[in-house]
C-alpha cells in the first residue's frame, strides 16, 4: 500500500518538472502580480513540507540542509532569484526525497509520530496519516504552479 501512496506523490511530481522544461529560469523565478512566490519557490515547498511533515513532525533530522528547509518552509517567501544550479538540485530532490521516504519508512524509522493538527484542520497521528496528507497539499501547490505558468 506504501508503494501506492508514494507513487501518488511521486507521479504529479514527475510530470510537473517536465510540464515545466518549457520554461526559461527567468520565467520560473518571476514572482507574478497577485502573488507572494514563484513557480521554483512553489517546488521547494513542497519539498520542505514533506520533509517538516514526515520527518521534523517525527522528531527526526531532515534530508535537507537548513538553509534549504528555511527557504522554502511554510511562511517564507523568495529571497530572490534562484540559480540554475539551485533549480536543477530542486528538481532532483523532487524525486529523491520520496525515495528516500520510502526507504525509511520501510526501515521503520518513524515509530514516535505524535498527534498534531495541519492549519487545515486534519490532525494527523502517524506516519501513514503524513503521507495520506501529503498530496492534498502538493496538488494546492500544483495548482498555484499551473495558475503562474499562464502568468509568467
Amino acid at each position: 500500500m506504501i508503494d501506492k501512496q508514494l507513487d501518488i506523490i511521486r507521479q504529479p511530481r514527475l510530470k510537473i518538472i517536465e510540464t515545466l522544461n518549457a520554461f526559461s529560469l527567468d520565467q520560473l523565478n518571476k514572482i507574478p502580480s497577485g502573488f507572494n512566490n514563484n513557480i521554483i519557490w512553489n517546488l521547494g515547498h513542497m519539498i520542505a513540507a514533506q520533509q517538516g511533515v514526515c520527518y521534523k513532525r517525527a522528531g527526526l533530522n531532515t534530508w535537507i540542509d537548513d538553509d534549504f528547509f528555511d527557504a522554502y518552509k511554510p511562511d517564507s517567501k523568495p529571497a530572490g532569484p534562484v540559480s540554475q544550479d539551485e533549480y536543477d538540485n530542486i528538481k532532483t530532490l523532487l524525486t529523491t526525497s520520496i525515495d528516500q521516504l520510502e526507504h525509511d519508512y520501510k526501515n521503520g524509522i518513524f515509530e514516535n509520530y505524535p498527534t498534531w493538527t495541519t492549519r487545515y484542520g486534519v490532525q494527523m497521528s502517524n506516519i501513514d496519516e503524513a503521507i495520506a496528507f501529503l498530496p492534498f497539499h502538493e496538488g494546492l501547490h500544483i495548482g498555484y504552479i499551473m495558475a503562474m505558468r499562464k502568468l509568467v
